[in-house]
């Protein structure tokens, strides 16, 4: 009789503390969102951000000549021809992933 009344208690505690424990996360789960579309909205924060990608594109561009040095005709000519028509495309000088820096 004991046990089933230990059990009992256990499920009880575990059914309250699953009620509770969803409202709670869904409630800072909601407070964790807003605060970081906020902080995602500070143009500080965009601004650095794109910093740092404007960076990395240039660092990649760096690194791609490079190996493009290193491995030269060895890479396919479809490979070859993929990148060179991406270029074309987007007349781009030193961004060779196609991408924007806006």
């Amino acid at each position: 009789m004991a046990a089933m009344r230990y059990r009992l208690t256990f499920v009880v505690g575990l059914a309250l503390g699953y009620v509770l424990g969803t409202r709670a996360g869904r409630e800072r789960y909601e407070q964790l969102k807003k605060s970081a579309q906020h902080v995602a909205q500070n143009p500080a924060v965009r601004n650095t951000a794109e910093s740092a990608a404007q960076q990395g594109r240039v660092f990649v561009g760096k690194a791609y000549h490079l190996v493009s040095e290193k491995v030269g005709d060895r890479v396919p000519d479809s490979v070859a021809g993929r990148v060179r028509s991406l270029r074309e495309r987007n007349g781009s000088v030193g961004d060779d992933w196609g991408t924007s820096n806006t």
